[in-house]
């Protein structure tokens, strides 16, 4: 039986590309929308029905998320792996960006819910079934901007950073049970919706002091999260990917 991965916030950007290389690999794919329902069919028609299916969902709301693993699960029998990518209100706009003086902890905590509260919500609602079957992947999607602020992007960051603890406290405790939990954390992206209104400046300034000398594209970061959904990973957990062109080296 195939795999079955389930993609938050992946009916456009980044999600989306990712959900088009699982599927070009021979997996299904559960395609998470909140809003943009027109473009996760539009997604599904490309894939295809027999392969993917777009199911909306806030994800910050257990509830609905609930709700969405139970559909995907009776629609494929059950879902192999998660990739937590929604990404809440936010853009990388180096012009608009709060100054640390002019944020909220409305600003920050928007993010967190976003990020960490759906990471939390998706993983718990799926853990289950990881556990009966003593086999499951959960993917996040980091950034490597907590390593280097280019830009500071205070709430943004401090939420993705969230991530990697999260993620490790994962691999301590279900490693037992055959539970893969990484983190795949990209350079700023060209170009997705989130990363539009960056300007070219940032762009240039990153490539220019990126060892392969270009910016990090949705490709090179769906790459590794399909290595890692793979059986040639299974041996890897608790870890934190940079996919950067090594702007950042650890």
């Amino acid at each position: 039986m195939k795999k079955t991965i389930l993609i938050t916030g992946s009916s456009r950007g980044l999600g989306a590309t990712i959900a088009k290389t699982l599927a070009s690999n021979d997996y299904n794919v559960i395609i998470n929308y909140f809003k943009n329902k027109d473009m996760a069919e539009k997604l599904v028609s490309e894939i295809g029905q027999e392969r993917s299916l777009a199911i909306q969902a806030d994800v910050t709301n257990r509830e609905q998320v609930d709700q969405m693993i139970a559909q995907a699960t009776r629609h494929f029998g059950k879902i192999d792996a998660i990739v937590n990518n929604a990404l809440v209100g936010f853009k990388f706009d180096p012009i608009a960006q709060k100054s640390f003086l002019n944020l909220s902890w409305h600003d920050y905590q928007q993010q967190i819910d976003g990020t960490l509260k759906g990471a939390f919500n998706v993983t718990q609602s799926v853990i289950n079934q990881f556990i009966d079957r003593k086999s499951g992947t959960i993917i996040s999607i980091g950034t490597n901007l907590f390593q280097n602020p280019v830009v500071p992007y205070h709430e943004y960051t401090t939420a993705k950073a969230g991530l990697i603890g999260f993620t490790r406290n994962l691999a301590a405790e279900l490693g037992k049970f055959g539970i893969n939990a990484n983190v795949v954390s990209g350079g700023l992206l060209k170009t997705t919706d989130a990363s539009a209104v960056t300007t070219d400046d940032v762009f240039d300034l990153i490539a220019q002091t990126t060892p392969l000398r270009q910016v990090t594209s949705p490709q090179d970061v769906a790459n590794m999260v399909n290595y890692l959904i793979s059986e040639q990973a299974k041996g890897i957990t608790g870890q934190n990917f940079t996919i950067d062109g090594g702007l950042t080296m650890n």
